[in-house]
């Protein structure tokens, strides 16, 4: 922890003559875009890996009618297919796995009063009026939500408002592209639920206004600068995704 603060404060440093007292916040800004390249090439792979798993579509689809009366036939048949296509259903999640262990780092330090022994000073820094330690409870406890500090936080909830906007649009879209199952098709295994997760994700991205409200300031900051390369990378990396399929990652 000690290390992570030290690197922190070198990049704030280093921002200091542009950013002066809010270089804290910029450091941590830098630090998540930093992060959100690393993780970058894991994004791009799971883009492949969604177009390639919609490209198995109407394989699937000869599979559903061959085995209509086996679902346990189906969904062995599904598997070896993915196999035999080398397509993981599980790379969606691996971008999103790698970028955890960064918002813990910065949830911890700047939820610690003390770092190996000594105060944590980054706690009294700010971003515009509002510490980095502090949480919107705070800010509206310190003139309330048009105060200097409660002005901050309506500043960072617009900004997840309109990304969550966009991603649920975006996403909406997409969904009504995708051809709905006709009647007497054999579902697939867990169709049930992810029918049930195609209705609840689009309203996922909404879920970051509670995330910014509770956890400090710091780490509000790396979820609002995460979420939003996020919008943008998705529309980037799934725009030319055939038949809505890519609507679950685009409102991941």
């Amino acid at each position: 922890m000690s290390l992570f603060a030290g690197l922190v404060e070198h990049i704030a440093d280093l921002l200091d003559p542009l950013f002066h007292a809010s270089a804290t916040a910029a450091a941590i800004v830098l630090f998540t875009a930093c992060v959100r390249l690393l993780v970058h090439p894991l994004s791009r792979a799971s883009a492949r890996g969604q177009k390639a798993r919609a490209k198995l579509s109407p394989q699937i689809a000869e599979l559903r009618k061959k085995h209509a009366k086996n679902p346990e036939k189906l969904q062995k048949a599904v598997m070896e297919l993915h196999r035999k296509e080398q397509v993981s259903p599980l790379s969606g999640c691996l971008p999103s796995l790698f970028q955890l262990p960064a918002f813990f780092l910065l949830y911890h330090l700047f939820s610690n009063s003390g770092i190996g022994g000594e105060a944590n000073t980054l706690l009294d820094h700010t971003l515009f009026a509002a510490p980095l330690g502090g949480r919107w409870t705070d800010a509206l406890a310190d003139g309330g939500v048009f105060g200097a500090q409660g002005l901050v936080y309506l500043g960072l909830f617009a900004i997840v408002a309109a990304v969550a906007t966009f991603n649920y649009r975006r996403t909406k879209r997409q969904m009504a592209a995708t051809p709905l199952p006709q009647a007497g098709d054999q579902p697939m295994p867990g169709a049930g639920a992810m029918t049930a997760m195609t209705k609840v994700m689009p309203l996922m991205s909404f879920m970051t206004l509670i995330t910014v409200a509770v956890v400090p300031l710091a780490a509000a900051l790396y979820v609002v600068t995460s979420t939003t390369w996020s919008a943008v990378e998705r529309a980037v990396l799934y725009r030319d995704m055939p038949n809505g399929a890519g609507a679950l990652a685009a409102a991941a």
